[in-house]
């Protein structure tokens, strides 16, 4: 038995010891792995680069060339004279000199993090001549990288970028003449940062931005932080003034000018593979111009937005934590869009109660003119709820509330709201330029009030344009939403939904300013009107039917009528007011309703007999006169005279000082 044990022991040591012999000779082989690495680490190094740069020329068609790469430490990366030029292209990047101190640990695991960055002469050109350009490149991808992008999921996709983005942004260092240019053909522009230094996270620097002969001079300091995954930036003007963003005026025609424009960034992880992106964006003295938005420099005294962002496999969601705030207006709206084959979009916004004067005296001046000095008393409350899934456009949800309560207009401000309530001087724009103004009024010999203008006409017009008129209040939500499905299942912008109320403020308060968000001050300007009584439906509609465009410079229902019929609006046929209704919403090419022998063509039947059968139900003609109507009519008036010309012609709309000649 003791001669067994002293066996086990002999072994147990044997194993042991050559345990141990393997462990050094393991460490001996690491060691010298190591040394020989570090002494090759340049050979290395170039091989590594130049099969990598070899890959990156064969795949998007560029010559990459440096004069020396070499690494004076373990973690450290030099590289001299390195230039990035596409094939029969000017040359995309210029580099002089750049040291780069990488995290040695994380190398250790095959992950790349900047500790330190010194770089000189970095030169970055964009440059496109005609169609052609040194960057077109980067916006090709093959049909494999785009496969394989849509099967990542959204929160992957965010935070390999933002990952990317950290592991770059060097903890400190310093960047010496750095510029990024664009040129296209006769126009330049060029921004330069001479110094940039960067210790413990944080960096300020000077801006220079040329743009041909114009020099800004700007401002930006900030904190970037790899570990906390933050980063924070300001911008503002050296001199006194506000930073204006080159380019945008010259090829947009657009101009933005701020005081102060800061932004913070900072991701999160929330578990189950989502992350979250919290942060804010502040602009202060915001002024903005464009003519598709406002005839007017949109003036935003103070804007910010604080966000925070949820991101999951299939999802991006703004959280209802987020706030959104300009002048004194403040809210927190939702927004979440989710991918099953086709997206799901959810918007909604909930306010509850608060000054009513926070909204209109917040309104960004030059944007909503008509409401521009408007007082109120009281208290509003608004929601909002759009729910747009692609899989089934029909299943589309949209509501909208503004309610009041002890709301008083105390002053209407730049516009007279009440005009309506008497006569008044209507101006009809084409193309944002005034082409007719008459007196809306008894002064108006063309005039004419409900009484004397035909119940067909008037039921006629109603029943196709808005049936529930007198009924709602401004709005018909269900036509609106009916109105974006059509246009959301035929890609384009085709119906709108719009009512009487809408139209008419359109055009009495609205019709110099076609814009992009003059539909927020119409819907503005309908609420208050319908919400307050300011006029009554009987005169709106009334003032409706006497400037309502009928054919080229043919308004109200009087003109019409004669000028299709020689007669007077309250003496029309059933046919007749059925096609006056019919023009209006394209009353310049009233023609195409007509054949070559100025007859109606058959398409309108089924018009015809549905109005027909709307007049009936209202008890309007009977139902034999309903099922025997056809679109019969007899042009008699000056419309014929156009019947003259090619289909072709263009009818040209005179200026005011013209007519009255």
């Amino acid at each position: 038995m003791q001669r067994k044990t002293n066996y086990t022991k002999e072994f147990l040591f044997s194993m042991g010891h050559k345990t141990k012999i393997g462990i050094l000779v393991a460490l001996s082989l690491l060691i010298v792995t190591g040394i020989v690495a570090y002494v090759c680490r340049d050979t290395l190094l170039n091989h590594y680069a130049e099969g990598k740069f070899e890959d990156l020329e064969k795949e998007y068609g560029l010559k990459i060339s440096y004069a020396r790469l070499h690494m004076p430490g373990i973690s450290e990366v030099e590289i001299e004279q390195l230039s990035v030029v596409p094939n029969n292209r000017d040359t995309l990047i210029e580099l002089h000199s750049m040291q780069v101190d990488l995290n040695f640990w994380k190398m250790l695991i095959f992950k790349a993090e900047v500790k330190k960055v010194a770089a000189d002469g970095v030169h970055v050109s964009f440059v496109k001549k005609d169609s052609l350009s040194n960057y077109d490149f980067l916006f090709k991808k093959d049909k494999k990288k785009i496969e394989d992008e849509n099967k990542k999921d959204y929160a992957q996709r965010v935070s390999n970028s933002l990952n990317l983005i950290f592991g770059f942004l060097p903890e400190n260092g310093n960047l010496k003449d750095f510029r990024v240019s664009y040129r296209r053909d006769a126009t330049y522009m060029e921004v330069q940062v001479p110094i940039l230094h960067i210790k413990e996270n944080r960096f300020e620097t000077e801006i220079t931005v040329k743009e041909d002969s114009t020099v800004r001079y700007w401002m930006s300091r900030g904190r970037l932080h790899n570990g906390e995954k933050t980063l924070e930036a300001e911008i503002y003007s050296k001199l006194p003034g506000k930073v204006s963003l080159p380019y945008l005026n010259k090829h947009y025609g657009m101009q933005v000018a701020f005081d102060t424009l800061a932004y913070r960034l900072t991701e999160s992880e929330l578990g189950g593979g989502k992350i979250s992106l919290t942060g804010k964006a502040e602009v202060s003295g915001l002024e903005l111009y464009h003519p598709a938005l406002s005839p007017e420099v949109i003036d935003l005294n103070r804007g910010r937005f604080s966000y925070t962002v949820n991101v999951g496999k299939d999802f991006v969601e703004l959280d209802s934590a987020t706030i959104v705030q300009f002048n004194k207006l403040q809210f927190h709206p939702y927004v979440r869009a989710q991918k099953k084959d086709k997206w799901h979009i959810i918007v909604a916004i909930d306010k509850p109660s608060f000054p009513a004067d926070e909204l209109f005296s917040s309104l960004p001046k030059g944007l909503f003119n008509s409401l521009d000095g408007i007082k109120t008393n009281g208290r509003l409350a608004y929601h909002f709820l759009l729910d747009v899934d692609f899989n089934n456009l029909n299943a589309l949800k949209l509501e909208s509330e503004l309610k009041s309560q002890g709301f008083k207009m105390l002053n209407y401000g730049n516009e007279n709201l009440a005009k309506m309530n008497g006569s008044f001087l209507y101006t009809a724009y084409e193309n944002g330029r005034p082409v007719r103004s008459f007196i809306v009024g008894p002064q108006n010999p063309n005039f004419r009030p409900l009484d004397s203008i035909s119940p067909l006409l008037q039921t006629a017009v109603m029943q196709s344009e808005d049936g529930s008129f007198y009924s709602h209040r401004g709005f018909r939500l269900d036509a609106m939403r009916k109105a974006l499905i059509y246009d959301l299942k035929s890609k384009k912008f085709a119906r709108g939904g719009s009512t009487i109320s809408m139209q008419l403020v359109k055009n009495v308060f609205l019709n110099r300013n076609k814009n992009l968000l003059r539909k927020l001050e119409e819907a503005c300007v309908v609420w208050l009107i319908e919400n307050e009584g300011i006029t009554s439906k009987h005169r709106m509609y009334e003032v409706y039917l006497n400037i309502a465009e009928w054919g080229p410079l043919i308004y109200g229902a009087a003109e019409a009528s004669h000028y299709y019929f020689q007669k007077e609006p309250s003496q029309l046929t059933v046919e007749e007011a059925i096609f006056l209704a019919s023009i209006i919403p394209k009353p310049k090419h009233f023609r195409s309703s007509f054949d070559e022998n100025m007859q109606l063509k058959p398409w309108l039947g089924s018009y015809y007999r549905l109005i027909a059968n709307r007049l009936c139900k209202k008890g309007l003609i009977s139902e034999e006169q309903a099922a025997n109507i056809r679109p019969e009519i007899q042009v008699t008036g000056a419309a014929m005279n156009s019947f003259s010309l090619p289909k072709d012609t263009t009818i040209v709309v005179l200026e005011p000082e013209e007519n009255e000649k």
